[in-house]
């Protein structure tokens, strides 16, 4: 099973919003895991912490012709699921950011797609659960 371990990190990067250290080593631990994974599932990486006005996009990949941009919450147990901090809200703002990618990269639309990778970590650092969910749009 994957295990978390330690990973470098910025001061800006976790000062800048307010988080801490394990917990930006625990998102990009995600990350990681969730690029790894998708690409074993046989989608193509495009882009990974893209960033435009509207936001920041964790992974933007491609399943056959469809752009797809990825979500990925990664979370300990006994917190609440990653799931449930993808909100209306967020995955309104995804949209816009896939818009934007999209536009800028002079990508021909040919169906967009917004997923979530929800990930949990036991407190020893072993992989919980991982869960891919397409289609996440509400």
């Amino acid at each position: 099973m994957p295990r978390l371990v330690g990973s470098a990190v910025t001061v800006r990067a976790a000062s800048s919003v307010g988080m801490t250290y394990k917990t930006v080593a625990l998102g990009r631990w995600g990350e990681e895991l969730a690029a790894r994974e998708l690409a074993r599932a046989g989608l193509t990486m495009l882009a990974r912490n893209w960033r435009c006005p509207y936001g920041e996009a964790d992974l933007l990949v491609v399943d056959g012709a469809r752009l797809v941009i990825v979500e990925v919450k990664t979370t300990t147990v006994g917190k609440f699921s990653p799931e449930v901090h993808v909100t209306r809200w967020k995955l309104r703002r995804l949209e816009d950011i896939l818009a934007c990618y999209a536009q800028t990269q002079k990508r021909p639309e040919r169906g967009w797609r917004i997923d979530v990778v929800a990930i949990q970590v036991n407190r020893d650092g072993t992989l919980h659960r991982y869960t891919h969910i397409r289609n996440a749009y509400l």
